[in-house]
C-alpha cells in the first residue's frame, strides 16, 4: 500500500487520492443486487488524460487491478471494486470540449452526463439521441462502457451508433486513438466498436466523438390501456408492421404503474392490465398518433387518450422514466433484468415472465421498451428473507432462460458485470467466449482491467 501511494503521488495531486475507508466505501459497488464488490485500496479521481496515464502505468508497475468508474447507475454490477484495487473514477473529467454543429459532433470527456451533454447541444439545435433513464446522473463514459440505450431507440439507435471516435489509455498507459470525426470511414478494423460495450475491459475511455442530430420537433404522445399483454403486444407489431416509425414505444404493467402512483402520485390508470405509450417527433405527429390509436383499438385497447400538447406528453414520458425508481420501493430490493427478444415474440416473453413470478411466489413488475423488444422486469423480494432472496435469484435467471429460448440475448443495454457472466457463456457459446478471452488478452495481457467482469 505505501509502495502504491508514493507512485501514484509522484503524478497526482493529494485531493485525487480518496483513502479513507469510510470515502472509499461509497466506491465499493453500483445499484445491481446480488453482485460481490471488494474493498479498494484507494479512489483516485483524475482531472485530466495524463493522470489517467500515470495511474495505469503504477497499476502495470505493481500489477494493481483497476477497476474504472462513471456515475455508479449500472446494473449489473460491472463498476463493483475488486478487493484491493484502484478504483479509478472519472467523473471529474466532465468537460465539453466541442459542439461543431456542421460536422454535427462533440467532443467530451467521459465524465459528462448525459442529460448535461443533451441541454448542451440543444442550445445548437442538435440532439444526441440516447437517453437511459438514469440520463440525469449516468455519465457518456458509463453510456459507452455498457452500450447503453434508452427510450427513443426505436427510432433513434442506440449509444454504439453515435460514437464515432475515441481515446483510450491501454493497461500499460499507452494512449490510443480509434474512429475518426468524418460522416464516412471504413479504415482497418472497426476498434471504436470494439470499445463499446466492453465495459472498461480492454482500456479507460477518456474522451469520445460523438455524432449529432438536428433537433427534432416536439413530441406528442399517446396513451393506450389493453386488458391483457397479449392485446398491448399485439398493437405493438401491428405498429411496426404497418411502417410507422414512433420515437418512442413503451410497455408498463399493472404493478408499474400502481408503484409509479404510490411514489409520484401521477394518476395513472391501475385497473388496466398494461399501459402502452406511443410518441411521434414527426413535423405532423396528430395524425400519426391517429392512426396509431386506431390500430390500439383495433388490437383490443379500452380507452385510447393522446396527449393534448407537449407537456402532457413529457408528463407520460415522465412517468415511464420513473418505473424503475418506483419498482425499487416494493419491496426491500430489487433484481433489474434486461432482457431483450424479437419483437415478434414480446408476449410470449411477458406473459412467461408473469408465470414465473407465479412459480416462485414474487411480485415481478414489468416495464419495456416494446418498440425494441427490450424487457425490464423487476423481481422485488425481501432481502431480509434468505428463502424469498433465494427465489429471487432463481426467477431472475429462469426469465434470462426464457429470453434465450425465445431468440433473445440476456441483455439490450445493461451489460454483463457480474450479474451475468455465467449466461453470457451460454449464450455465445463455447468459441465465441474462447475468441472474447483472446481479445481481452490482447489489450490487457496482465488481466488488470476490471477483473472478474464479463467472464
Amino acid at each position: 500500500m505505501d509502495q502504491l501511494m508514493d507512485l501514484l503521488r509522484d503524478g497526482l495531486p493529494d485531493e485525487a487520492l480518496l483513502t479513507d475507508p469510510d470515502v472509499t466505501a461509497a466506491y465499493r459497488n453500483d445499484m445491481a443486487s446480488f453482485c460481490d464488490a471488494g474493498v479498494p485500496a484507494v479512489v483516485v479521481l483524475p482531472r485530466s488524460v495524463e493522470q489517467v496515464q500515470h495511474v495505469m502505468r503504477t497499476a502495470t508497475a505493481l500489477r494493481v487491478p483497476v477497476v474504472p468508474q462513471g456515475a455508479r447507475t449500472g446494473l449489473s454490477g460491472g463498476a463493483n471494486a475488486s478487493e484491493g484495487c484502484i478504483v479509478l473514477s472519472l467523473v471529474k473529467m466532465d468537460r465539453i470540449l466541442e459542439i461543431n454543429p456542421v460536422d454535427r459532433t462533440a467532443v467530451v470527456e467521459p465524465g459528462v452526463v448525459n442529460a448535461a451533454l443533451s441541454r448542451a447541444v440543444a442550445e445548437h439545435g442538435l440532439y444526441y439521441p440516447p437517453d437511459p433513464s438514469s440520463w440525469e446522473q449516468c455519465t457518456i463514459g458509463g453510456n459507452i462502457g455498457t452500450a447503453s440505450g434508452g427510450l427513443c431507440c426505436v427510432k433513434y439507435g442506440v449509444t454504439a451508433e453515435y460514437v464515432l471516435g475515441l481515446e483510450v489509455v491501454l493497461a500499460d498507459g499507452r494512449l490510443l486513438s480509434t474512429g475518426r470525426r468524418t460522416a464516412k470511414g471504413v479504415a482497418g478494423y472497426d476498434l471504436t466498436r470494439l470499445f463499446v460495450g466492453s465495459e472498461g475491459s480492454l482500456g479507460i475511455v477518456v474522451r469520445a466523438v460523438l455524432a449529432l442530430k438536428p433537433t427534432p420537433p416536439p413530441q406528442l404522445a399517446l396513451a393506450a390501456e389493453f386488458p391483457s399483454t397479449a392485446a398491448a403486444c399485439e398493437a405493438v407489431c401491428r405498429i411496426m408492421a404497418d411502417g410507422h416509425v414512433p420515437s418512442l414505444l413503451e410497455l408498463m404493467d399493472r404493478t408499474t404503474l400502481r408503484a409509479v402512483n404510490a411514489m409520484a402520485g401521477m394518476g395513472l390508470p391501475e385497473t388496466t392490465e398494461t399501459l402502452l405509450l406511443a410518441a411521434f417527433d414527426t413535423p405532423d405527429p396528430s395524425s400519426e398518433l391517429a392512426a396509431v390509436g386506431k390500430i390500439c383499438e383495433e388490437a383490443g385497447a379500452t380507452e385510447v387518450v393522446p396527449a393534448d400538447d407537449t407537456a402532457e406528453s413529457e408528463l407520460l414520458l415522465q412517468a415511464r422514466r420513473l418505473a424503475l425508481t418506483a419498482l425499487e420501493r416494493v419491496g426491500t430490493a430489487t433484481m433489474i433484468d434486461d432482457v431483450c427478444v424479437p419483437r415478434s415474440r414480446l408476449a410470449e416473453m411477458l406473459e412467461g415472465t408473469a408465470a414465473i413470478g407465479d412459480r416462485y411466489g414474487l411480485t415481478v413488475g414489468v416495464c419495456a421498451h416494446a418498440g425494441d423488444g427490450n424487457t425490464h422486469p423487476v423481481v422485488c423480494f425481501d432481502s431480509a428473507d434468505p428463502d424469498e432472496s433465494r427465489r429471487a435469484r432463481e426467477s431472475f435467471d429462469a426469465i434470462m432462460a426464457l429470453g434465450l429460448e425465445l431468440g433473445g440475448t440476456i441483455t439490450g443495454e445493461h451489460g454483463v458485470g457480474v450479474l451475468k457472466k455465467e449466461w453470457l457463456a451460454r449464450e455465445i457459446g463455447p468459441v465465441g467466449l474462447e475468441l472474447q478471452r483472446g481479445i481481452k488478452n490482447t489489450f490487457d495481457p496482465l488481466g488488470l482491467l476490471n477483473p472478474g467482469k464479463l467472464f
